[in-house]
């Protein structure tokens, strides 16, 4: 059976200033995203050495999964939030698997 998994990688470069408020909105999605039925990871990193620059690995059942999340009242009150805190527009890559480990 092929695996329907999405996987998505997100990176955030907060605004000057801005740094503890964007690692507290992301946070907050964290807590509500990973109880969502379809979300099998939600994980946040802080880049090394880079300012507060953040990023999130995310592994959705299937697209229908990640659709859904994007329809959640905490993403849109994200997406609502998320513009002021940032210096650049949110680095978003959708991955496909090729070698993925258990």
């Amino acid at each position: 059976m092929a695996d329907n998994a999405v996987s998505v990688f997100a990176s955030f470069h907060p605004r000057e200033g801005r740094a503890g408020d964007l690692r507290s909105l992301l946070a907050w999605m964290v807590e509500r995203t990973r109880v969502e039925p379809g979300c099998e990871r939600y994980d946040l990193y802080e880049e090394r050495d880079a300012g507060g620059v953040l990023h999130l690995f995310e592994r959705y059942r299937s697209q229908q999964a990640l659709e859904a999340h994007r329809a959640t009242e905490h993403y849109i009150e994200y997406r609502r939030q998320v513009a002021d805190l940032l210096q650049e527009p949110i680095g978003v890559v959708v991955l496909d698997p090729i070698d993925v480990g258990g």
